[in-house]
């Protein structure tokens, strides 16, 4: 009889799997057969599939050993062909090591050494090298360049002492431009000596003035009895004075700016010809071929 759709089957009377209580005993041994088999070829699939999963690994390993075999191999062979032979190397360094002189090499001249003495001091020397041009301009001040002298008499260019003191002192020769602007004219007189010693006699024993040089459109100034504004200084072997006034022959004071101002822009432009002199012969000594 049937327990419902799906239920279990039961043997009826007279069947040999008939249970007269109701119940059946299950066939344990044919149950245990069936586990022992199921159990068996689980242990075959779990066998098998380890051996598939080692042969896999080992050829795996196998080809990565080979690869990298491979790989070295032409890595050896490439760095071998490409290193150069010993025939092929140079014997030096292509570019010459730098090399140092030992010799300290000598100070640049000193400028004020070829204005100190007539034996280094060779370069020209005349009014037009002196006081070249037409005019001087200083800052926004142009003065008018007059005339021109130049003497080996010294004395003959001087005023009162300083004349015999110039020619005491074995003075070569004096130098004169006069400057002008508005009225007030100055003279620059550059007096040239052998040695600057002589020269550093001269300026300290200095008296009186050099004498104003007229002419070229400056009348005579600054002669007795006008009272002029005098300098005096030097720079190696010369000595430079300068007279100025007021070209109507007025007596100058303290308060004639115009005067000071003149006389110190033409002592300025004077001292910087002569340090200009220095430095040409000095550039000229550094850069001369050096005799073998």
């Amino acid at each position: 009889m049937s327990f419902g759709q799906g239920g279990p089957s039961w043997g009826g009377p007279g069947s040999p799997d008939h249970d007269p209580h109701g119940t059946q005993t299950p066939d344990w041994a044919a149950l245990a057969d069936a586990s022992a088999a199921r159990t068996r070829r689980k242990r075959w699939l779990m066998i098998g599939g380890g051996v598939l999963a080692t042969g896999a690994i080992a050829a795996i390993v196998a080809t990565a050993v080979v690869s990298m075999n491979g790989g070295n191999d032409r890595g050896t062979e490439n760095t071998a062909n490409d290193l150069p032979t010993p025939t092929d190397l140079p014997d030096q360094s292509p570019e010459a090591e730098p090399t140092f002189s030992s010799v300290r090499p000598l100070p640049p001249p000193n400028p004020k050494d070829y204005v100190s003495s007539a034996d280094k001091d060779k370069a020209p020397l005349s009014a037009d090298t002196l006081f070249p041009g037409d005019k001087l301009t200083m800052s926004d001040r142009v003065y008018a360049k007059g005339a021109t002298a130049r003497t080996t008499n010294c004395a003959a260019a001087a005023q009162g002492a300083l004349g015999s003191i110039l020619a005491s002192n074995s003075c070569d020769q004096v130098i004169r431009a006069t400057y002008s602007r508005d009225g007030v004219a100055v003279t620059v007189g550059v007096a040239v000596f052998e040695t600057e010693a002589l020269a550093l006699k001269a300026k300290d024993q200095a008296e009186d003035g050099v004498a104003s040089l007229s002419g070229a459109g400056v009348p005579t100034f600054c002669r007795a009895p006008s009272i002029c504004r005098k300098t005096t200084n030097s720079y190696g072997r010369y000595v430079y004075f300068t007279v100025g006034g007021f070209t109507s022959g007025k007596n100058v004071t303290t308060s004639d700016k115009d005067v000071f101002t003149t006389g110190d822009d033409v002592a300025e432009f004077a001292f910087r010809q002569i340090l200009e002199r220095g430095r040409a012969q000095a550039s000229a000594a550094a850069t001369a071929p050096v005799d073998q």
